[in-house]
């Protein structure tokens, strides 16, 4: 279910994230006749006895048409998502920090991330933890976007939750503030090995990267890992300029768009001359995988994890009139020497799997470097050379 929200929620390459307005069921260009969809449409507003909700057929059939060009990488985001799709994107938003997702038994959401220093955080709340109640209502049988609704809201303001931790019930009351998500994050290891975790390649990415690198380096790190498990990818100019910074003079990222235009994103002279590594798992998608792919064929870092799931495709979202937007596959893009990821991904240098507990708690955060056996076989590699 991880993987599953992972790719719904943040599967943006947004190397062309321009918005576009469109009108959704027009009549056909061509011959000035209705199309099939909006004559079914008239037909069931006109005829149909009973009740019909306009825009929950109108989303069910966009979904059904996005669907069913069987691709895994376009979507569809209906109106009332389309705003979590901005913030998400953003790595801001009005919340209480924290990432969730449905629990096994359907009982309510597993937290799975908890901000530190964010309104849960200081709440109490823990990863494991599942929330059960929300402002008195039962989690039970909502989906995630109705749980989202109802957690945020305006700053400054209190939700109560009903928590199920082991085998206690917890009340908590959390203040609900602006939260910027962590985009990246740098912590010194031991052997003057500086990790830096990568999020996501949203907005801030190559901001906060930079500024992890430039402390780490302060500190007397002479090597570092970048950790890109679980990262969803993200913008390609956000990509683009971190391996700029990273990489010598060369090309860094292929685009080919429907339209048949090729263009190549080319990093300057300036690079950071020190031995890297970067963790991957089958999590890592599209930017992250593109981001490892670079490092690696320059021969600037050692790839280590597990291979990666296999993105080639970049979307474009697109808002329609009605608020709703569809996230669609426009292009296609290559590493550096034109090899494409797609269906096949990135297999490791150094390859290490793990279990699923192990799997949750890299996933979750609650795993110390030291006791990750990923990160250690990172360390191993970079002292080996």
């Amino acid at each position: 279910m991880k993987k599953v929200w992972q790719i719904l929620s943040y599967i943006l390459v947004a190397a062309l994230a321009a918005l576009v307005t469109l009108y959704f069921f027009g009549a056909s260009p061509e011959d000035g006749k209705a199309s099939k969809l909006d004559t079914l449409s008239g037909l069931i507003e006109e005829r149909f006895i009973g009740e019909a909700d306009r825009t929950a057929y109108e989303d069910a059939a966009a979904a059904a048409m996005v669907a069913a060009l069987g691709d895994e990488w376009s979507y569809y985001i209906p109106a009332s998502q389309y705003q979590a799709h901005v913030e998400s994107v953003s790595n801001a938003y009005v919340g209480i920090g924290i990432t969730i997702t449905v629990s096994e038994d359907g009982t309510g959401f597993l937290i799975t991330k908890v901000n530190p220093g964010g309104p849960a955080d200081e709440a109490g709340m823990e990863p494991g933890d599942v929330i059960i109640g929300i402002e008195g209502q039962s989690a039970s049988g909502m989906d995630a976007a109705q749980a989202r609704d109802l957690v945020r809201g305006e700053v400054n303001t209190q939700v109560r939750l009903t928590v199920r931790r082991e085998n206690r019930e917890l009340e908590m009351d959390v203040t609900r503030m602006e939260v910027l998500s962590p985009v990246a994050l740098g912590q010194m290891l031991p052997d003057k090995i500086g990790l830096i975790t990568i999020v996501n390649f949203d907005d801030r990415c190559y901001d906060e990267t930079k500024a992890a690198i430039d402390s780490l380096l302060d500190q007397g790190a002479t090597a570092l890992i970048f950790d890109v498990r679980n990262n969803p990818g993200g913008y390609k100019h956000e990509l683009v300029n971190v391996l700029d910074y990273l990489l010598p003079a060369g090309p860094l990222f292929r685009s080919e768009f429907y339209t048949g235009e090729v263009t190549v994103d080319k990093s300057d002279a300036s690079c950071l001359d020190i031995p890297m590594a970067v963790l991957v798992n089958e999590s890592s998608f599209s930017a992250a995988e593109f981001f490892a792919a670079a490092l690696s064929e320059y021969d600037a870092a050692i790839v280590v994890g597990q291979q990666t799931y296999g993105k080639g495709y970049f979307q474009t979202t697109i808002q329609l009139g009605d608020g709703s937007a569809v996230g669609l596959s426009v292009g296609r893009y290559t590493t550096p020497n034109g090899v494409s990821l797609a269906g096949v991904g990135i297999t490791p240098d150094v390859v290490v799997e793990v279990d699923e507990e192990t799997d949750f708690a890299i996933y979750a955060g609650t795993l110390e470097p030291r006791d990750d056996p990923q990160i250690q076989a990172a360390v191993d590699a970079l002292k080996a050379n």
